[in-house]
């Protein structure tokens, strides 16, 4: 063993992390849904202080002993809250300051997850005595939330909205099978502007990240609509251009 081996094992024997002031540490989730023909993100209520009573996103402190990394934190607090393994996750930014804990510093590391309304099971326990979904109007709910949690979700639905524009990032909040109207629906949703039908099925073609789902269509009183899901293991697609422009509101042939 070198010296310079045997120095750094001496060092870390001898090291106490608590000789240093080390802030409480977490990890917060902004979880989107779409839901009766919304944008909508799941918050629980706290049970226990600070903020007990008070509306929060879901979300807890790191698990030194098993979280091998933050992203293994955010899986792992989604799963409790939601029952889904699998979503889109996204790391946001981290949020740290004196202040927006009153236990003392903090800072937690934010993520968005995007999730299909129909696969998701709300759980709540810890110190959460309920949990519910909530409609996003512009980049707030219609609720105060504890701790920082309504600037994490302004910062979140922006960055939600800016990715949509040129990704194909809304297939994650649709169940497996969906036609093209479904998916652009939810695009409309999303950005909160309609999106032109021809424009937007050509960026959709483009990205080529949808197969068809042979021989299943969606009948309805007007002909059958073609079923779709996402390719199988394909990432997210990102687009040259914006998604579609404001379908042309005075046009009867346009059709949404």
């Amino acid at each position: 063993m070198s010296i310079d081996n045997r120095s750094e094992q001496e060092f870390l024997r001898t090291y106490n992390i608590h000789d240093f002031d080390v802030p409480l540490t977490s990890v917060d989730l902004v979880i989107f849904t779409v839901r009766d023909q919304a944008l909508q993100i799941l918050l629980v209520r706290r049970s226990e202080h600070p903020f007990r009573g008070k509306w929060a996103l879901p979300g807890g402190f790191i698990d030194v002993r098993h979280d091998r990394d933050l992203d293994a934190t955010a899986l792992r607090k989604l799963r409790e809250k939601t029952g889904v393994s699998t979503p889109y996750l996204e790391q946001l930014q981290g949020f740290g300051s004196a202040t927006r804990d009153p236990r003392g510093w903090s800072v937690t590391f934010a993520y968005f997850a995007l999730i299909a309304s129909d696969d998701i099971a709300l759980l709540h326990g810890g110190t959460t005595d309920a949990a519910s979904w909530h409609k996003v109007d512009g980049v707030a709910v219609d609720c105060k939330l504890a701790f920082d949690h309504a600037a994490i979700l302004s910062a979140a639905v922006q960055r939600l909205r800016n990715r949509v524009e040129y990704s194909s990032l809304p297939v994650h909040l649709l169940p497996a099978e969906f036609t093209l109207s479904d998916l652009q629906r939810v695009y409309e949703i999303v950005l909160g502007r309609k999106v032109d039908k021809s424009a937007f099925r050509k960026r959709i073609k483009e990205g080529d990240f949808l197969e068809e789902i042979p021989g299943k269509m969606r009948h309805a009183s007007n002909r059958p609509a073609q079923l779709y899901r996402a390719r199988p293991h394909h990432p997210a697609v990102s687009f040259m251009r914006r998604m579609g422009g404001e379908a042309p509101e005075s046009n009867p042939t346009q059709k949404q």
